[in-house]
């Protein structure tokens, strides 16, 4: 058993990765001391012994900690750096682990051999791993998307037969990450968000660069942010490890980049100096995409095409030819609520659900690419304190018209009449139906050809439990419409 085993360990927050975490930790023989504010559900098969438990307030945590001569301790994504117990914890210089820390050290402890390709990123992580899990599933390699999303990284090494995983990591998850050593890895954008969490931009921004930390073959990045791309140059990584960039344009030695309609690969073929290869064209993405993806689909795909293309420069045992991205790429389906064509031909328009964005940052990265004064927007709920109007300054462009929504539609009222006061608005309020009158008056404001795209910039507890619920809504709607005008 590994040293580390046989320690005394403490595991805070017994959530979904939490209680992985302490259920792996008995299955491999240790006696770990679970922590939370509330008994966790079905309790007796979750630990043996009820004394493995520490249940009350977050001062109680605390005092426990400093009490219980822990060696290690496994704190959840939840628990932010300033709570009691994670603060009392580091006070006593006590060694820290996540989930994912915990998750490799096991692997090692096995002896498992699994490649770990890892995503990070303030949007579009999901998508990402969510197309490289479709190419690894499309070039037959035993694998699984984990992570934030998905099954608890524990769980599928101590369970599952894998050879990669599809890991993505949010700033939490890094914040407590040492030794992991994945094959390639990326940090997709980064912008201010979870400063309650991190306490500054600083410490989110530097949270994200761990992304790249000890990695092997390929340190990936938009080849067209300073602010990534500089993360790449400071990583401490493994030596022989490239960085390789992906850009919207024709690729130059060493990225990966898109000629005309195809995705190809300039990094790692035989001779990239005077070679290229063609590894997908952007068409393979329409049946989630729509006929013009969106410039945040495209770094999505370019960056999991990066991924995918790293490991099989990185093993033998991996084959990922240009069959295998594109079939990839074709059988995809993405996560609910993220910008997914959800209707097309109906009222003559394309529709995207892309409720999942929630900050200003997601809806630029949903809303820029599209051709000129071709989107109705749909914008507004809960700010949570944004200001809009830098975003507006720059999707203008592509703006024929604006639906607002939300309990408190000013933020987006402001930053329209500061910044696009010529193009044309309408609010619509929270009556009956009201979701019916939105899809309805984006036809309005729209021709023939248009794209309505949902994508809030705004969190939905205002009107809605959660965003899959206004996601939900917005569907319904449009059902809706298309039978009346099916009817006509």
């Amino acid at each position: 058993m590994s040293d580390w085993l046989q320690s005394r360990i403490a595991v805070i927050g017994l959530g979904k990765s939490g209680r992985a975490a302490f259920d792996a930790l008995v299955e491999l023989g240790a006696s770990p001391v679970g922590f939370d504010r509330a008994e966790p559900a079905d309790f007796e098969p979750f630990g043996a012994n009820p004394a493995q438990f520490v249940i009350g307030t977050d001062e109680a945590q605390a005092e426990a900690i400093r009490a219980g001569g822990f060696d290690l301790v496994v704190v959840s994504p939840g628990v932010p750096p300033h709570s009691p117990a994670f603060a009392a914890a580091s006070a006593l210089e006590i060694e820290i682990w996540g989930e994912v820390e915990l998750a490799w050290q096991i692997q090692q402890h096995l002896g498992k051999q699994i490649s770990w390709l890892t995503v990070t990123g303030t949007n579009g992580k999901t998508t990402t791993v969510g197309i490289l899990g479709s190419i690894l599933e499309a070039a037959g390699i035993p694998s699984a998307v984990v992570g934030n999303v998905g099954n608890p990284i524990v769980s599928t090494i101590m369970h599952e037969d894998v050879a990669a995983l599809a890991v993505e990591l949010s700033s939490f998850q890094l914040f407590t990450t040492g030794s992991v050593q994945p094959v390639a890895s990326v940090c997709l954008n980064v912008d201010a968000d979870h400063l309650e969490w991190h306490g500054s931009v600083d410490e989110y921004v530097r949270a994200k660069a761990r992304v790249y930390e000890n990695t092997s073959t390929a340190c990936v990045y938009d080849a067209n942010d300073l602010t990534v791309e500089n993360m790449v140059a400071q990583a401490d990584v493994i030596e022989g490890a490239r960085a390789i960039g992906y850009t919207m344009d024709v690729p130059a030695v060493s990225q990966v980049g898109i000629v005309e309609d195809y995705f190809v690969d300039r990094a790692f073929v035989a001779n990239r100096h005077t070679e290229a290869l063609a590894v997908a064209e952007v068409s393979d993405l329409s049946h989630f995409a729509g006929a013009h993806p969106s410039t945040a689909i495209l770094k999505d795909t370019l960056a999991a095409i990066t991924l995918a293309r790293a490991l099989h420069a990185s093993d033998p045992r991996f084959e990922i030819n240009e069959d295998a991205v594109a079939a990839g790429l074709q059988n995809f389906r993405p996560a609910g609520h993220r910008r997914e064509v959800v209707a097309e031909n109906v009222a003559d328009m394309t529709w995207i659900d892309d409720s999942k964005a929630t900050n200003a940052h997601a809806a630029q990265a949903s809303l820029v690419g599209f051709p000129p004064r071709s989107v109705i927007w749909i914008a507004g709920g809960d700010a949570k304190g944004q200001d809009f109007h830098d975003l507006v300054r720059k999707i203008k462009p592509v703006l024929r018209g604006v639906v607002v929504i939300g309990a408190d539609p000013s933020t987006v009222l402001n930053a329209l009449k500061d910044e696009a006061r010529d193009v044309p608005h309408v609010v619509v309020d929270g009556h009956e139906d009201w979701m019916y009158s939105v899809v309805n008056e984006a036809v309005a404001l729209s021709r023939p050809g248009d794209t309505v795209v949902l994508a809030p910039a705004s969190a939905s507890w205002d009107q809605f439990k959660n965003y899959a619920q206004r996601g939900d809504a917005f569907r319904a709607a449009i059902k809706k419409l298309d039978e009346a005008w099916q009817a006509k």
